[in-house]
């Protein structure tokens, strides 16, 4: 372990007192963020496609001593310390040393109005939504308290190294503009929509179809491709919207096919029923998307647990995107997910947060959690696939892998540095571990956003301070 950063590089925070304790995770303001033209020096790791084990090295780039050159919000070189500082010796350099350097974070489905009810007690979905989520969601009206609600979104996003997200809005559009707002003034890649519901859902959260689909159209000529944002058409499932709702969300799908559709599909058992009820003439829940033309290769279908094998066939033969979601599965007792049934197929899922039903914001939880429920199904992941899901993955299935999810040179400087050591319990483990697969394993099942160093988004450092490189300083 370096213990003196060599000439020409500065430890992140080295101004800060050996041995002191570092204060909860400050995101800094836009204008007290780092310069992006600087070289990254760390392990770096990067995935070229889904590894099938550690000896699958085509699939990946590890560097022991790398770096990485980022200038202008981009990524302009990536290779080994010697290489990268030969090619651009003036250039100021942070060394995170021994840190890990990866890709930023992706998170393909999760509830922006969600956050103040996450760890809500008790039930399954149906009873989960009237108890908890719709009551949260009515106060997204307010712009004044969507926009808080966005700052604080923001917030708990880059703690825990995630710096893209597909996310719904509530059914009020200011929640979007608070949302894009927010994410524009960080200068994120961000995905979210307005979510359209027009029945079994409270007053105030009701829209109709004609509105829903007004006000949708707005939102995407106000944001959609706008710097890095990039729109969602949300009906939020079938059991909200009545036929002439997913007939307009259809009608928008077809208008803006590069926008991306995001719905739930076939996460609970009571929920299939009351859906099939309200549809009878559909072969099936996923026929009822498909009937009003919301299926296809950039639809992200969010749990997606309990399929049957017409809509297996469907979802292979149209390639849209199952997206799996653990800790949402298991806190509200929906089911296993069925990774590898899937995958046998050529269905390519994603995996995320579900933020508010799931109950963490760290994609290492996830993960964490989904190597258990993959367990339960008699199926393995193993860490190299896992961090690549959480990264390249997830990119791919979003249709962004040539500018987010990798350290290529010519995307987009969103970066997460992770300390293995960050913890007690994890710098124990870590010192018997004997491989990069047995570290990144630690990781995943004992890292949370104390294992994130930092974060940079375009190049920019996002935290305040550097818990980890203030916890080595002391060592």
């Amino acid at each position: 372990m370096p213990t003196r950063p060599p000439p020409g590089c500065s430890r992140a925070n080295d101004t800060l007192r050996a041995g002191a304790v570092a204060p909860a995770r400050d995101i800094l303001a836009r204008d007290e963020m780092t310069p992006t033209d600087q070289i990254l020096r760390g392990r770096l790791l990067s995935f070229a496609r889904r590894p099938e084990g550690p000896e699958d090295r085509d699939a990946y780039t590890y560097l022991e001593d790398g770096a990485l050159h980022v200038a202008n919000g981009r990524i302009v070189a990536r290779g080994t310390w010697d290489e990268v500082r030969a090619a651009a010796p003036e250039v100021p350099v942070v060394d995170h040393r021994p840190h890990l350097i990866l890709p930023g974070f992706v998170d393909t489905h999760i509830h922006f109005p969600q956050i103040e009810m996450i760890a809500s007690w008790g039930a399954q979905l149906l009873d989960w939504l009237n108890t908890y989520t719709f009551p949260t969601e009515l106060r997204f009206d307010d712009p004044d308290h969507a926009a808080a609600m966005a700052r604080a979104f923001f917030d708990l996003l880059l703690s825990h190294g995630t710096t893209t997200a597909v996310a719904f809005g509530s059914v009020h559009p200011q929640s979007v503009d608070a949302f894009f707002t927010e994410a524009a003034r960080r200068d994120m890649r961000m995905l979210a929509g307005k979510v359209m519901m027009d029945r079994n859902a409270p007053e105030g959260l009701r829209d109709t179809a004609q509105r829903g689909y007004d006000e949708s159209r707005a939102l995407i000529g106000r944001w959609h491709g706008r710097g890095r944002a990039g729109y969602a058409i949300a009906p939020r499932f079938a059991l909200t919207s009545t036929p002439a709702q997913l007939q307009a969300a259809g009608a928008l799908a077809a208008e803006f096919p590069d926008c991306p559709v995001q719905t739930h599909l076939s996460e609970n058992p009571a929920e299939i029923a009351a859906t099939r009820a309200l549809f009878p003439d559909a072969p099936d829940y996923l026929g009822i998307y498909e009937s009003h033309g919301l299926v296809r290769g950039n639809t992200l279908l969010g749990h997606a647990i309990h399929l049957e094998p017409r809509e297996i066939d469907a979802l292979a033969e149209r390639g849209a995107r199952p997206v799996f979601c653990p800790t949402s599965n298991l806190f509200l007792g929906s089911g296993l997910f069925d990774d590898a049934g899937l995958r046998a197929r050529g269905i390519v899922p994603g995996i995320a947060t579900d933020v508010g039903a799931g109950t963490s914001y760290s994609m290492l939880a996830t993960l964490s959690e989904g190597y258990k429920v993959l367990q339960l199904r008699g199926q393995k992941l193993h860490p190299l696939a896992a961090f690549d899901w959480i990264t390249r993955g997830n990119a791919e299935v979003l249709g962004l892998a040539d500018r987010i999810g990798t350290l290529d040179p010519g995307t987009e400087a969103d970066v997460v540095v992770l300390d293995s050591r960050a913890t007690p319990d994890m710098a124990l483990r870590l010192s018997r571990a004997e491989s990069l697969s047995e570290e990144l394993f630690a990781l995943q099942v004992l890292g949370d956003d104390r294992a994130v160093a930092q974060v940079y988004v375009a190049g920019r450092a996002q935290l305040g301070r550097d818990r980890a490189d203030v916890a080595h300083a002391a060592a």
